[in-house]
């Protein structure tokens, strides 16, 4: 198992650029599906949960060329459909999270499609639901397959047909999974309560760019005017909303100067009055994020006095990505704050490594904690963890940099699937990160 160790309590300087949006490269990638043009994708991050999907497509018969860093193009044009009806292929989409995303193109463009359930981060129930009625809605019949462990979706003679269908929850993969099966259905397909995170509205954007019409883009009300079959195109990946959130973070607790360069500003929703709200002191210099060095931050209060809630929302509220990077600041600033982790009830169990690290924290329950600010009065003590899924994991690294002493961080592995040598970019800066494969 490969680990971390972190040389805690430097003071960072410099420039970071964030890598390219994980979660839409995964939606995007996915899309090359729908086509058996060429399709060329750039600012692709180069890291394991990407990989693993790129992969995926290659075993499926994809052909895929690097051109450069972060730079793709893929042709689908000889898809093995035995392959993807096999063994094989169900117990590898098992494995890892992302393969859910080709489920849609694969039931839309083929007739079929197993779906297996996914792996990933064990932040509790991630129900799979939504994506299943949702394509169920297009028209597609359901069976599980015991032999495989996994579902069977099957198209109808003369493939899906447009619906109307109201989601019981607005789940961005779900969502990504219906458009794109959508898009090579018959007439017109209306979704209502769609997430519309701007990742979903960038797959939007490249189906577009591949021939699809779609109404209300952007808002969580989307039409679907399905085509009988789309063409190649290109499409520049958005920069990663939660690694410049992170590195705000970062700066903030290692009271540090830094500039995020190139964060594509207007994409970020409400995450910077997020970490505002929390103290910091942060500007926006074009499309570039200043955050200046402080030795205080104060947590704002509710306008009646009250302690300040950080929450989680589908947007255009504050992404779940970001509270756990969010808790472990709040530990250094000056005040009380409680973080609710409404979506997954096991994303907070990791402060039990924060306060052995001496962070005064209180779990309420699964969803909630309440964390008491200590001001760098106390910094945090090294510590001895393992990350148990990306952004606990990050969120664990951040700590680390600003303990007093050395930390080791284990099952890495999990943060690389996010985050892109994050170790070599954080050195550069003046972090003192040494990894031990």
């Amino acid at each position: 198992m490969s680990k971390f160790i972190i040389e805690g309590g430097n003071r960072l300087s410099g420039t970071i650029e964030p890598q390219g949006a994980k979660n839409e490269a995964l939606q995007v990638i996915s899309a090359v599906l729908l086509t058996s043009d060429e399709v060329m994708i750039d600012n692709v991050p180069e890291i394991l949960d990407v990989r693993n999907l790129i992969a995926l497509l290659e075993g499926m018969g994809v052909k895929v060329s690097r051109r450069a860093p972060g730079s793709y193009t893929f042709r689908a044009d000889d898809v093995n459909r035995e392959y993807v009806a096999s063994e094989e292929f169900v117990k590898l989409c098992a494995s890892f999270r992302g393969s859910v995303l080709v489920v849609g193109p694969l039931l839309a463009r083929f007739g079929a499609a197993y779906f297996a359930k996914p792996g990933g981060d064990k932040i509790g129930r991630r129900k799979v639901d939504t994506h299943i009625f949702g394509l169920m809605k297009l028209g597609a019949s359901l069976e599980y397959d015991s032999h495989m462990r996994a579902y069977r979706l099957t198209a109808p003679d003369g493939g899906l047909h447009g619906s109307y269908m109201l989601l019981d929850e607005a789940s961005v993969t779900g969502t990504a999974n219906i458009i794109m099966a959508a898009a090579l259905a018959h007439g017109d397909t209306t979704i209502y309560n769609a997430a519309c995170e701007p990742y979903v509205q960038q797959l939007c954007r490249m189906l577009v760019g591949m021939g699809l019409k779609i109404d209300g883009l952007g808002s969580n009300l989307i039409t679907i005017h399905g085509q009988p079959s789309l063409h190649g195109t290109t499409h520049r990946i958005l920069p990663d909303m939660i690694e410049v959130g992170s590195f705000i973070g970062m700066a903030a607790l290692n009271r540090s100067e830094i500039t995020i360069k190139n964060v594509s500003y207007d994409n970020l929703g409400i995450i910077p009055d997020s970490f505002r709200r929390m103290g910091v002191k942060l500007e926006r210099r074009g499309d570039d994020i200043y955050v200046p060095a402080q030795e205080s931050y104060q947590i704002e209060t509710a306008l009646d006095g009250s302690i300040l809630t950080i929450a989680d929302a589908p947007w255009p509220g504050l992404t779940p990505d970001l509270l756990s990077v969010m808790l472990v600041l709040a530990t250094q600033c000056q005040g009380s704050v409680l973080i609710h982790q409404k979506m997954f009830e096991s994303r907070l169990f990791f402060v039990d490594r924060l306060i052995d690290m001496g962070a005064q924290i209180m779990l309420c329950d699964p969803h909630r904690a309440v964390v008491i600010g200590l001001d760098n009065r106390f910094p945090l003590r090294a510590n001895k963890m393992l990350s148990p899924d990306i952004r606990a994991g990050i969120a664990m690294l951040l700590a680390a940099m600003s303990a007093k002493g050395v930390s080791e961080i284990g099952n890495i592995s999990q943060i690389d699937r996010g985050y892109e040598d994050i170790d070599k970019r954080l050195n550069a800066l003046g972090a003192k990160i040494y990894r031990e494969d």
